[in-house]
C-alpha cells in the first residue's frame, strides 16, 4: 500500500478516534476486528485504494478474518459499501441520530413525566455510575426511557436488567434489548416478579446440572435442550423426580435424544399424570398390556388332504 507522504509527515500526524467508539463499539467487537477497523480508519484520511490482500499481509491476519471484519463493521454501520470500495461513516453522527430518533415515538408529556420522576432519574444515574463508570453514552438514555415506557419495568427491575447483562459480560444494546423483551414475555414488572422468575430459572439450572451429571456429559447443554427442560419444569410443572423416570427409560440408548424424551413426557402431561407414582403405574400398565399377535394363514389349509380308506392297501403299495 503506497502513501504519498514522507516519513516526517507521518511522524507528526495523528489520528483521532471519537470517544463514542469506546463507549458503543469496542466492547462488542473482537480484537482482530478492532485492529482492522482502526487501520482502515487511519487509512481513510488519505483516500487511497485499499486491497484486502494488502491488509492481510500488513496486519498479519488471515484473509478470511479481514473479510469477516469488513462485513462486521459494515453490519454495524461504520463502513458503507459503495460502487468502488467503502466509506468510513461518521460514528458521532450515527449516535446523534440514535439519540434523537427515539423521541419521535415519545410524547412531550411522557418525557416531562420521566424527567420529573426522581426515582427513575436516580435509577438511570445508578446505571450510569455502576456499569458505565459515569460515562454512559447519551443514546442509552433514550433506550432506557423507551424500555420504561414499553415494558413498564419498575426502577429496581431496570437496574437488575443492566446488572444481569453486565455480569454476563454482554453489556451491549442488542443483548440488553433481547433480555428486556424476554423478561416482558414472562410478565416481569416488579422486583417481586423478577425474584420469582429467577427462582424458576434456578430450579431449571439445577435440573440441567443434575441431568448433565447423570448422563456424564462433558459439555454444556444446547439452547434447544435447555428449552426442553424449561418446558418440562416450568410449563408442565414436572420436577427432577419425574424427568428422572424419562432418563431411565433412555438408558441403554445409543444417542441422547431430547426430542424422544419430550414426546414421552408430553404424553404423560396430556394424560394428566402429575406424580411419579401415577407415571410408574401407567408405565407398568403399558408393560403388562397383552400384545396382539397378527393372524397368520395356515398354509396347510390351502392343500386338500388325500383320504385313505384302506390303510393296508396304502402300505402294500409302498
Amino acid at each position: 500500500m503506497k502513501l504519498e507522504q514522507n516519513d516526517a509527515s507521518l511522524i507528526f500526524s495523528s489520528t483521532s478516534i471519537p470517544d463514542v467508539f469506546f463507549t458503543e463499539y469496542l466492547s462488542q467487537a473482537s480484537g482482530d476486528f478492532v485492529k482492522v477497523y482502526l487501520y482502515l480508519y487511519f487509512l481513510s484520511k488519505y483516500n487511497k485504494e485499499v486491497k484486502i490482500n494488502d491488509l492481510s499481509k500488513k496486519l498479519e491476519l488471515p484473509l478470511k478474518t479481514i473479510q469477516d471484519a469488513v462485513k462486521y463493521w459494515e453490519d454495524e454501520g461504520l463502513l458503507i459499501r459503495k460502487n468502488q470500495g467503502f466509506l468510513v461513516a461518521n460514528m458521532q453522527e450515527i449516535e446523534l441520530n440514535k439519540l434523537y430518533k427515539p423521541k419521535i415515538t415519545i410524547s412531550k408529556d411522557d418525557l416531562a413525566k420521566v424527567a420529573e420522576n426522581r426515582y427513575r432519574a436516580k435509577a438511570i444515574d445508578t446505571i450510569n455510575n455502576e456499569f458505565f463508570q459515569g460515562v454512559m453514552s447519551p443514546s442509552w438514555y433514550g433506550d432506557i426511557d423507551l424500555w420504561f415506557k414499553k415494558y413498564a419495568f419498575d426502577e429496581e427491575v431496570m437496574i437488575a436488567l443492566f446488572r444481569y447483562c453486565f455480569n454476563k459480560s454482554a453489556l451491549h444494546r442488542s443483548y440488553v434489548a433481547t433480555v428486556a423483551e424476554a423478561w416482558n414475555k414472562n410478565k416481569i414488572k416488579t422486583f417481586t416478579d423478577l425474584d420469582s422468575y429467577f427462582e424458576k430459572e434456578q430450579k431449571v439450572k439445577t435440573i440441567e446440572n443434575s441431568i448433565r451429571k447423570k448422563l456424564r456429559l462433558n459439555r454444556n447443554l444446547t439452547i434447544y435442550e435447555e428449552a426442553y427442560i424449561e418446558k418440562w419444569n416450568i410449563t408442565y410443572g414436572y420436577g427432577l423426580d419425574i424427568i428422572d423416570i424419562a432418563l431411565k427409560k433412555m438408558a441403554g440408548k445409543f444417542n441422547l435424544n431430547f426430542e424422544y424424551m419430550d414426546k414421552m413426557i408430553s404424553d404423560w402431561h396430556e394424560r394428566g399424570l402429575k406424580t411419579p407414582d401415577e407415571i410408574n403405574k401407567h408405565l407398568e400398565t403399558q408393560k403388562n398390556k397383552p400384545v396382539q399377535k397378527k393372524e397368520t394363514k395356515d398354509t396347510k389349509a390351502n392343500f386338500s388332504q388325500r383320504q385313505y380308506a384302506d390303510l393296508n392297501s396304502f402300505y402294500s403299495n409302498v
